[in-house]
């Protein structure tokens, strides 16, 4: 019964944060970065009046719970030569994409707090100063978006085929 449960909750939490993610970078991302400024009123109202950042960390934490007491469960506690064994190779490596997927979605969140911190602190046009700092916020927010999405991928691929690999 609590296999059953937390294989459900694993699979939907990973479905909503991996959806979420990759239709975040894939779509809405460069949507709002095309538009202006009324692409920054959306992300500033998405991200700061919205639950979406709550609701992406919630799912994505459940996801990554969830998966490590399944494979703990697989694996009886790390003491099972069944992790090495291609299925548990491929199980561990995806729940390792999985766990550095959900840090840089974290690190993405933490920049787009600066960004959100910095923003309100502009008062018209930006100085040097806050041109500097948004620049480099962006560039950090980029690289971890990234990061995000490609691990996650990574995630899904082994996850969905480590069966094969028994």
């Amino acid at each position: 019964m609590l296999f059953g449960v937390l294989r459900f909750l694993h699979i939907i939490a990973g479905i909503l944060w991996a959806g979420g993610s990759v239709t975040m970078y894939f779509f809405i991302a460069p949507t709002m970065r095309s538009i202006g400024d009324s692409g920054k009123q959306f992300a500033g109202h998405l991200m700061g009046k919205t639950r979406f950042t709550l609701f992406m960390t919630v799912v994505g934490l459940v996801n990554v719970l969830a998966g490590v007491v399944l494979y703990g469960i697989d694996a009886q506690w790390f003491q099972s030569g069944w992790m090495r064994t291609g299925t548990g190779i491929a199980f561990g490596l995806g729940a390792a994409a999985g766990i550095l997927a959900f840090i840089f979605g974290g690190l993405f969140g933490s920049a787009n707090s600066a960004m959100a911190a910095l923003s309100a602190q502009i008062q018209g046009k930006p100085t040097e100063e806050q041109m500097s700092k948004m620049q480099a916020i962006m560039k950090r927010q980029a690289i971890m978006s990234r990061l995000n999405v490609v691990f996650i991928i990574i995630t899904i691929t082994l996850m969905e085929s480590a069966r094969m690999f028994g």
